[in-house]
C-alpha cells in the first residue's frame, strides 16, 4: 500500500492498525490520496516567496484533495445528560472524506507550522476517534530527506540567481529585516562563506526551524503516545516536490 509513493521518497508510516483498516474498507480513497500527493510539486521560487508559509503548491494539495472529496467538516460532539444538553465540543478538520455508510477519514496537513499544531492535530484524531467518529486520522508533513536537505536546495536557488547582496534579494521581492542582514554578514565573516550560502542557511533556520512541523517532531509525538489508541497514517514530504525551473505561468491558474 502507497508503494508508489514510497518509491518516490515520501516516508509512510501506519499506526494501530491502520493499514488493515484502510486497506480493507478505503482502498479507493487511499488511492486518492496518493494520486494527488505522487502529483503534487512546490516549485523552489514558491519556498523562498512564501517566507516559510504555506505555499501555492500547498493550496494546489488542498484544492486537489477537496475536489475529490476530502472536503474541510467540523464535527460537533455534545454530551447529553438525562435528555439534556450539557457540554459540547467543535472539532474543525481540514480534509475529511465521508462515505454513504457514515464512516469518515480525517486529514491534516501541517507544511510548516509550530510543532505544537502536531498536538491539536494528535488529540482531535484521538478524540473523534474514541467518540466513532472517524475510523483513521492521516497527517502529511515534511519529510526527513526534504527536511533536512531544504538549505541545499534553497543555496541551489540562490547560487542559480547570482545572489551576492541584498540589493539582490531585493530584486527578487525579498526585503530582509537589519536583524536579518546583520545575520548574513555574521555568518559570511564567521564561516568564510558566500552570501548566497549565508542567506540560504540563516532562511531556513528562520523559517523551516527544528520548532516547526516536520517529520521527526511528529515521530517523537507518536513513540511518546500522543494520539493513541486511534489509528494513524503519517506521511512524510519527499524532497523530490521541490522543483526548479517549473514553468510558473502555467501552474498560476486560479486557486478559486
Amino acid at each position: 500500500m502507497l508503494e508508489a509513493l514510497r518509491d518516490r521518497g515520501f516516508e509512510v508510516e501506519f499506526r494501530s492498525h491502520a493499514k488493515a483498516i484502510l486497506s480493507g474498507d478505503f482502498p479507493d480513497a487511499i488511492d486518492e490520496l496518493q494520486a494527488a500527493l505522487l502529483s503534487f510539486t512546490i516549485p523552489i521560487e514558491e519556498i523562498v516567496g512564501s517566507g516559510g508559509g504555506e505555499t501555492k503548491g500547498t493550496q494546489r494539495l488542498r484544492k486537489a484533495l477537496s475536489e475529490a472529496g476530502w472536503d474541510k467538516f467540523t464535527f460537533e460532539i455534545t454530551k447529553v445528560i438525562n435528555g439534556v444538553a450539557r457540554e459540547s465540543q467543535s472539532h474543525e478538520i481540514d480534509h475529511v472524506r465521508a462515505f454513504a455508510d457514515g464512516t469518515r477519514l480525517a486529514l491534516e496537513i501541517e507544511w510548516n507550522n509550530k510543532d505544537p499544531f502536531f498536538d491539536r492535530d494528535l488529540e482531535n484524531f484521538k478524540r473523534l476517534h474514541a467518540e466513532g467518529a472517524i475510523s483513521v486520522g492521516i497527517i502529511v508533513t515534511r519529510g526527513p530527506a526534504l527536511q533536512e536537505n531544504l538549505r541545499a536546495l534553497v543555496q541551489r536557488f540562490a547560487e542559480e540567481e547570482k545572489l551576492e547582496s541584498a540589493k539582490d534579494l531585493g530584486a527578487l521581492g525579498l526585503s530582509p529585516t537589519a536583524r536579518q542582514l546583520r545575520h548574513y554578514e555574521a555568518r559570511i565573516q564567521r564561516g568564510n562563506v558566500s552570501f548566497a550560502e549565508a542567506w540560504a542557511a540563516a532562511f531556513v533556520q528562520d523559517k523551516f526551524g527544528a520548532a516547526t512541523t516536520h517529520w521527526q517532531k511528529l515521530i517523537d509525538r507518536i513513540n511518546r503516545g500522543v494520539g493513541n489508541p486511534c489509528p494513524l497514517l503519517l506521511i512524510g514530504l519527499s524532497e523530490k516536490i521541490v522543483t526548479f525551473g517549473e514553468d510558473n505561468r502555467a501552474r498560476g491558474q486560479s486557486l478559486d
